[in-house]
């Protein structure tokens, strides 16, 4: 899911750029939670309690702050959400995000970080719950009965779980092999490969089941170009990630089979790791490590 963001007004400390990366996994979560069936985007701005209180007062009637705002385009039909409202969704197709826009998101940060406190929570995790719940919003969720109630938060649990964003001491399944390919061609969408026109999108798994995605991002001077598969872990690593145990690469056209470069570095950490590889929409193949690089040379045979 494409995730168009911005921040404005009062931020409380520890609200900054970095977090737009996992409310963009958050966002690709909802997206195949939900099984979308097309490319979709989200305008999210991160604002104050003050902008909050005035939108609530004008489209609303309410004179109060609250914790998030979500304003669906699409008007989907009586028991119906995104997964099967192909055709509604098309007509909020924008061709210059190249997918169809779902609506707005507003969130009062002054708001997450007092009841990420009340909480005992990080304020990172209760935005990224506020944005799944606006999220389903968007999908046509709501929680008016308590049975709807029921069914978005199975909706927003699967979400975060698969994002790997829990309350201290929850555990979470790690994603299935399907999950990550979806993950992953999620990860293609914002690949920036305008020489090549080849998109690539990688999702990896580590070992206590956080996932990063990568793209590929192509350089006007071409052996500066960094493949998806290097990029997801170049994040785990910097993000402190040692083990990793699997990783799905997406293609449009061609099996994605990873460079000699990326098994080399994948070697570096996993070379028992399982590669998936998806194109052509659900091809899907996979192998290990081991057969697409046999005898690597590792720190196994360094002194």
């Amino acid at each position: 899911m494409k995730l168009e963001w911005e921040q404005e007004g009062d931020a409380p400390s520890g609200v900054g750029s970095e977090i737009g990366s996992q409310l963009s996994l958050v966002a690709d979560c909802c997206a195949v939670a939900e099984g979308l069936p097309c490319a979709c985007a989200v305008h999210v701005l991160i604002t104050d309690d003050a902008r909050i209180r005035a939108v609530n007062r004008e489209q609303r009637g309410i004179d109060r702050e609250t914790d998030v705002l979500s304003f669906p385009t699409v008007a989907y039909a009586a028991g119906r959400t995104a997964r099967s409202s192909r055709a509604l969704l098309r007509r909020e197709y924008d061709p210059e995000l190249s997918a169809c826009f779902l609506g707005d998101v507003l969130i009062s940060a002054q708001r997450a970080a007092a009841q990420a406190e009340a909480f005992g929570h990080s304020l990172n995790r209760e935005l990224c719950y506020l944005l799944t719940h606006a999220i389903f919003h968007l999908l046509g969720y709501d929680h008016l009965r308590p049975e709807d109630q029921r069914e978005m938060r199975t909706m927003e649990e699967k979400a975060l779980g698969m994002a790997g964003v829990t309350r201290e001491g929850e555990t979470h399944a790690a994603p299935t092999d399907e999950q990550l390919l979806a993950l992953a061609r999620e990860a293609m969408q914002r690949s920036y490969s305008p020489y090549s026109h080849f998109r690539v999108g990688a999702c990896l798994l580590c070992g206590d089941g956080r996932v990063y995605q990568g793209c590929n991002v192509e350089n006007a001077s071409f052996g500066l170009t960094n493949c998806a598969e290097r990029t997801a872990v170049f994040k785990a690593i910097s993000e402190g990630a040692r083990e990793f145990t699997a990783i799905a690469i997406a293609a449009d056209h061609a099996a994605p089979w990873p460079c000699g470069a990326c098994r080399q570095v994948l070697n570096e950490f996993a070379p028992g790791i399982r590669v998936l590889v998806t194109w052509e929409g659900d091809r899907c193949e996979d192998a290990t490590l081991e057969q697409l690089l046999p005898h690597g040379f590792g720190p196994k045979d360094l002194p």
